[in-house]
């Protein structure tokens, strides 16, 4: 899988500088720099610690099973565009030498719910999915009970260990960025779609 990722660093060379410190024990595969510069930091094959604790689908060591990419930014305000210029860029050479397919190009708090936020609520997922590089949800059908949240969450691949709520957040934080409140039928008919379309673990309950 891809995991993305910001630095929330006061720049790229801050964060290269901390990435490459064997004392700080973190390390990603790619740091794409605010004008798009590209800087491979790490080999594909090689294992990163950008991950840390969490699970998507079946994976619960996620450094061994992914490719991390951070990207220069405060935590703050928009992506710059040459930077996400770079990013579309760079994800396709990756998806297609490691057989990635776009649910399993995630953010870190997809993974690591209630723990990690980035890549934030003002990253551009809708962008990654245009290009095929992602996945967005197109709400259609009949709005599933409030029952089925948990089960379909499992199937899109949110399995780290957290309550409803923090799940219901992480969810949120990516595909519904202004929602506040309960789960709502808003909510579950985006997962609904998400669960029947791309499914990470065919295996997981539909309901």
């Amino acid at each position: 899988m891809v995991v993305l990722h910001y630095t929330a660093m006061r720049s790229a060379d801050a964060a290269c500088a901390a990435l490459c410190d064997p004392a700080r024990q973190v390390s990603a595969h790619y740091l794409i720099c605010e004008d798009g510069t590209v800087w491979s930091l790490v080999p594909e094959a090689a294992r990163a610690w950008h991950a840390g604790a969490g699970a998507w689908g079946d994976v619960t060591d996620v450094n061994s099973r992914s490719i991390g990419i951070e990207l220069a930014h405060p935590g703050a305000g928009p992506f710059a565009a040459a930077q996400m210029d770079a990013l579309c860029h760079l994800l396709p050479g990756i998806m297609a030498r490691w057989a990635i397919p776009p649910a399993r190009v995630i953010g870190h708090s997809d993974m690591a719910p209630g723990r990690k936020i980035d890549p934030g609520p003002s990253f551009d997922w809708r962008r990654l999915a245009w290009l095929g590089l992602s996945v967005w949800p197109q709400p259609a059908g009949v709005t599933p009970p409030a029952t089925a949240f948990r089960p379909l969450l499992t199937r899109i691949g949110y399995t780290a260990d957290a309550d409803d709520a923090t799940l219901l957040a992480a969810f949120r934080l990516r595909f519904r960025p202004r929602a506040t409140g309960p789960l709502s039928p808003a909510d579950m008919v985006l997962i609904a779609d998400l669960a029947a379309r791309f499914p990470v673990d065919a295996s997981a309950p539909r309901a």
